[in-house]
């Protein structure tokens, strides 16, 4: 069959393919593999047992289930949860925002499709708009989401050494070129793959430049605040007009309902109801029905502060210490600081051989990781640091994680 250039694109292997993939033959037990390397969450006995007290209540409803699987919702997606989130997000941070600037999608890997080719690619005009990424490694998943070319652009960052097996990654700002053909700005905040959290100050910086130039600054919140707060240190949520925030149930335990939050100017919000109305019709509910209760009540910040940070942080910590008590101490091996989500980003400086050789070998002795070749979207610079590093998760049962990483090390033990 002969493919559209649009086909030839999205059909070819990609690293999100190759991560999907490899998580969902993992997890369906079709492989015997010790799942490290997806970012499927936790599963939380208390949050599993919270989202089937509240799937019991809407059983024992009346018309409550049938609603939920039976009706459309809008394509701006479903009212009441809208307002809930309105009014929580109000409460909370006082951005004093209404309906308008709330549209729910299904997941953020949708919501990043339709923003980025919102505005990135050929305009009106003829000009080629792209998105600036201030700092890679960044997410796996933007990478392929541009129908159009060379549409991403990564800058490359400075590198902050804390101790000797520890270093955290910092935004560039002399080599932000902000020019004409820039549609908006990107980050994640904590970043996927590496944890990152950037500061307040960055954020605000950020938004600055993205305004003076008269562009938006989206910021893809799946793991941060108000929820799912997987996150370690202290960050302020911050929303400007020009802002798009990126929100997500995925981190609540809820990966399958599918269910994204975008909080944005009426245009934008307007406009992404507009595609989702051509692409989905509308949005699943099953997500939204389960958590509208929860935010009405205030609960999900409890939820998310108390129980859901302090889980995934015991995790990381318990992971690195892992990887530290078992890789040698004189191998040249950093770990990125672990500011929140849920990865060990590890640089293992000047391997012999790629990290994707380093994933095809761990894989053959049970234990997946992602190579981090894939997590510098837009970042086509010569540089070796790019296939010296991989993304491990830590989300998976205790004991797959102790076996899992027990394994990488004594591999990179024996590399060295």
């Amino acid at each position: 069959m002969q493919l559209t250039k649009f086909g030839q694109k999205y059909t070819q292997m990609s690293g999100i393919h190759q991560l999907m993939d490899d998580l969902g033959k993992a997890m369906s037990g079709q492989q015997n593999m010790k799942m490290l390397g997806g970012g499927n969450p936790a599963h939380i006995p208390e949050i599993d047992l919270l989202w089937r007290e509240q799937m019991n209540i809407i059983l024992n409803t009346s018309n409550e289930f049938e609603s939920m699987i039976g009706n459309y919702t809008t394509p701006q997606g479903d009212i009441t949860f809208i307002q809930a989130m309105v009014d929580f997000i109000n409460c909370q941070y006082q951005w004093g925002i209404t309906n308008k600037n709330i549209s729910i999608l299904n997941g953020s890997q949708t919501s990043f499709y339709f923003l980025f080719n919102l505005i990135a690619g050929t305009m009106s005009n003829g000009s080629k708009k792209k998105i600036l990424l201030p700092i890679v490694p960044e997410y796996i998943g933007y990478a392929d989401q541009c129908i159009e070319e060379d549409s991403l652009v990564g800058v490359k960052p400075l590198i902050e050494h804390i101790d000797k097996h520890t270093y955290k990654y910092k935004i560039n700002f002399e080599s932000l070129n902000v020019i004409d053909d820039i549609g908006a700005i990107c980050i994640s905040r904590p970043t996927n793959p590496t944890g990152n959290v950037i500061t307040e100050e960055e954020v605000t910086r950020l938004a600055e430049i993205a305004e003076k130039n008269h562009i938006p600054f989206i910021l893809d919140n799946a793991y941060g605040l108000p929820f799912p707060s997987i996150i370690f240190t202290e960050a302020k949520p911050i929303w400007t007009h020009n802002m798009i925030y990126v929100m997500s149930l995925s981190k609540l335990g809820l990966p399958s309902t599918r269910t994204s939050i975008v909080i944005a100017n009426e245009e934008i919000s307007h406009a992404l109801s507009s595609i989702n109305a051509i692409v989905s019709l509308s949005t699943g509910t099953l997500g939204q029905h389960l958590v509208t209760p929860i935010l009405q009540s205030g609960r999900i910040t409890d939820i998310a502060q108390n129980i859901i940070r302090p889980y995934y942080q015991k995790k990381s910590e318990h992971a690195i210490k892992i990887l530290k008590d078992v890789i040698r101490d004189d191998i040249p091996y950093h770990i990125h600081k672990s500011e929140g989500a849920l990865f060990i980003w590890l640089w293992c400086e000047h391997l012999s051989i790629s990290s994707q050789e380093l994933y095809q070998s761990l894989k053959q002795k049970g234990v997946l990781i992602v190579p981090g070749h894939y997590f510098f979207p837009g970042f086509d610079e010569e540089w070796q640091h790019k296939n010296e590093c991989i993304r491990i998760s830590y989300a998976m049962d205790e004991k797959i994680v102790e076996e899992g990483l027990i394994i990488i090390g004594n591999e990179i033990n024996n590399l060295y």
